[in-house]
């Protein structure tokens, strides 16, 4: 945040000509280095647009003015702590997997990462399979929630994420 209680908007870099200007939205990019905006305080933030009531500020007379902010001795316990809370929510308001759909993917997690380094190909290759078999459900999955008229706001809550990130992901299986 800055001093005006104003979040920032990204940070550019400019690194010579081209089409592409890379930029951030990390905390450590707004250290007022390079004509960039100085926060003033931090606080907990999440991509689905949930934002942690509390600041806590930074103190520039203890902070380097010229070095990165990621270099210095920041406690960052207090936002990811919200943050931590705020998945926390999220989690608990999700659909609930059953157990044994649980288990069967943790299983393939783990013999996909003892694939990986052993036999990368089948690896490959089982991830290619997978990504037919999630296109060809993820359809007849989001088609059935059209059909019975979910609301996106219940497939928003049921998935854990934003109603623009749940549409998203719907319309990724819709029109694919």
């Amino acid at each position: 945040m800055l001093a005006d209680g104003s979040e920032p908007g990204p940070v550019y870099y400019d690194v010579g000509s081209g089409a592409h200007m890379p930029s951030s939205r990390e905390w450590h990019a707004y250290d007022g280095r390079s004509g960039r905006p100085r926060a003033a305080a931090l606080r907990g933030s999440c991509s689905c647009g949930w934002r942690g009531m509390a600041e806590y500020p930074l103190d520039w007379t203890v902070l380097p003015a010229d070095r990165p902010l990621y270099e210095a001795d920041i406690d960052l316990s207090g936002p990811v702590a919200d943050y931590d809370a705020h998945l926390s929510v999220i989690r608990d308001s999700a659909v609930q997997l059953p157990a044994d759909l649980v288990g069967l993917l943790s299983e393939l997690v783990r013999r996909l990462d003892g694939l990986v380094a052993e036999e990368p190909l089948v690896a490959l290759k089982a991830l290619a399979d997978l990504r037919y078999v999630i296109a060809e459900v993820g359809q007849d999955a989001a088609w059935e929630a059209a059909a019975q008229e979910v609301p996106l706001e219940e497939i928003a809550t049921g998935l854990g994420t934003s109603e623009t990130a749940a549409r998203t992901y719907l319309n990724s299986y819709l029109h694919p």
